[in-house]
């Protein structure tokens, strides 16, 4: 690293951590958990936008464009699918209610139980995606900076810990802002750069990487195997982006930060902008470093790490990238941090760096935010309310007891989640069997007035269950597979299970909470109200 390089991190980094500092004063429970609820559509949506896409997103779209093809960019149609389905359903959900957490409309649907059930396997995903989020940057960052890995998660984990814990979700809303400039900077700049070292135009990138090749964009054949198969793309990320932007906690937690239920549903568009804009810029970092890397095999051969790669490469003349990858699949993974470390000009490596740590830091600190926001307001203030301290002092102490202590427990299992595979299969294989069932307890609860608590707990523990043997019985299915699978799964036995021990149906039907929530108090309708 060059001087200037350091120089950049630096600086970025106590920027971010100034940020917490200044956020911190005056603080009370309202403004650490939801920012007062005076945050604008512009915040939000770049706030919901930088800490869902994560560093997972940074590092495996380039890898998939790189090694394998262009049909993960059909998770673009999904996002768009996707976002006039929260607009339309959950955010008038929780704006009008008026909760503190997603999962404390699901006892006003059903009961505790439920309740605290949605509220933990929120928090099981949420860590896991924090770990493989964590992972998957630090990858990067070794492989630029020299740095281990462990050494890289600890150090940033407890500076994002550190502004967190100092600042509430105000300091991590304009912390995620920043990061997205800063991901769509670093972006533009890679992308003139690899254009300028491929010695070759636009059209002749795009000209060689389709060149000889089929099924690069789409592959609708119906296979559990196909990786990165068209049809699991569209309906597992679907899914998934449905789960992330409507029920998981993160980004509700910035949809009650807004001001108003219009500039939330303005936050949502600029949400699905941001990522029109990012995703394809990381494709085409992959499409660019497809050409560079098939001139020059022998720079991206020499991330390969394993004995038994190397060995077999060294067979090889002149390997093609497809030979590399085959041999070790975390090589696609390595090429853009190679690509930066041999070719990125001073200062500009550090930006990237920075780039980087911003996604590991957007990751962390949403992640440990949200969770903790679960446990006060699930756990204590719901389970063991005489544990509630009296003053505000008292109460803010505990909160950021409390997310110190998630924050150790993510980071520390951020450290071991390396040999689970690449930075794509980490991150669906540790989060869709909690989040589909998740979705499914939503959907049923707001949709089907039949389904009762009874239903819902024993679909989603046994879909949960199922579907994490699943995941560990099929290694060689696609892991966005599991996505459908979880919530189908949980969907099917929560409308049976419901009918096989009907109860009275219950208040807080999706047509209830939109229709009356306007002529009335949510809280004084009557239980034996009907849709």
């Amino acid at each position: 690293m060059h001087t200037l390089d350091i120089i950049t991190v630096v600086v970025y980094l106590l920027f971010i951590i100034s940020l917490g500092v200044y956020f911190g004063r005056d603080q009370d429970r309202k403004e650490f958990f939801v920012a007062g609820g005076s945050m604008g559509w512009l915040t939000v949506g770049l706030s919901v936008m930088a800490t869902l896409f994560s560093s997972n997103s940074f590092v495996f779209y380039p890898s998939a464009a790189l090694g394998d093809s262009l049909k993960i960019g059909l998770s673009l149609v999904a996002f768009a699918l996707m976002t006039p389905v929260v607009i339309k359903i959950f955010i008038p959900v929780y704006a009008r209610l008026r909760v503190e957490t997603a999962y404390e409309y699901l006892e006003k649907r059903y009961d505790v139980k439920v309740r605290s059930l949605a509220s933990g396997l929120f928090i099981l995903l949420r860590i896991g995606w924090m770990a493989s989020a964590t992972y998957a940057a630090s990858v990067v960052v070794r492989q630029v900076s020299g740095i281990d890995e462990t050494v890289i998660i600890i150090g940033l984990g407890i500076i994002s810990i550190g502004y967190t814990m100092l600042g509430g979700l105000r300091a991590v809303m304009w912390t995620d802002v920043i990061q997205f400039f800063i991901f769509a900077l670093t972006i533009l700049a890679a992308l003139l750069l690899i254009l300028s070292k491929s010695n070759a135009t636009v059209a002749e990138i795009v000209s060689n990487y389709f060149d000889g090749r089929s099924g690069t964009i789409v592959d609708f054949e119906l296979s559990m195997s196909l990786k990165y198969g068209s049809w699991a793309i569209l309906i597992g990320v679907f899914l998934e982006s449905v789960s992330a932007f409507g029920v998981d906690q993160v980004a509700v937690q910035r949809y009650l930060a807004g001001s108003d239920e219009r500039n939330i549903k303005r936050g949502a568009w600029l949400n699905l902008a941001g990522m029109w804009i990012v995703i394809p810029g990381l494709l085409a970092i992959g499409v660019g470093l497809y050409t560079y890397f098939g001139n020059n095999p022998l720079e991206l051969a020499s991330v390969v790490e394993s004995p038994e790669a190397v060995e077999k490469l060294e067979t090889l003349s002149l390997p093609t990238i497809q030979q590399i990858v085959e041999a070790e699949p975390k090589a696609a993974d390595r090429a853009m941090p190679e690509f930066v470390r041999v070719h990125f000009p001073p200062g500009l490596a550090g930006l990237f760096l920075a780039a980087l740590m911003a996604a590991i830091m957007s990751s962390i600190d949403s992640g440990i935010h949200s969770v903790t926001t679960a446990v006060v307001v699930d756990f204590r203030d719901r389970l063991l309310p005489s544990r509630k301290p009296r003053s505000e002092r008292e109460e803010l102490t505990f909160i950021r007891f409390t997310l110190v202590v998630v924050g150790v427990f993510a980071v520390g299992l951020a450290c071991m989640v390396g040999n689970m595979g690449d930075v794509f299969d980490i991150g669906k294989k540790l989060t869709a069997a909690f989040g589909g069932p998740l979705l499914a307890v939503f959907l049923l609860a707001l949709f089907d007035k039949r389904s009762n608590s009874l239903g819902v707990l024993i679909s989603a523990l046994t879909a949960t269950v199922c579907t994490l043997m699943l995941m560990y019985t099929q290694e060689a299915w696609f892991s966005v597979w599991y996505w459908p699978i979880g919530f189908g799964g949980a969907l099917i036995l929560g409308l049976g299970v419901s009918r096989l021990f009907p109860e009275i149906p219950t208040q807080f039907t999706y047509r209830q909470i939109v229709t009356q929530s306007n002529d009335r108090s949510l809280d004084e309708i009557s239980r034996n109200d009907s849709v």
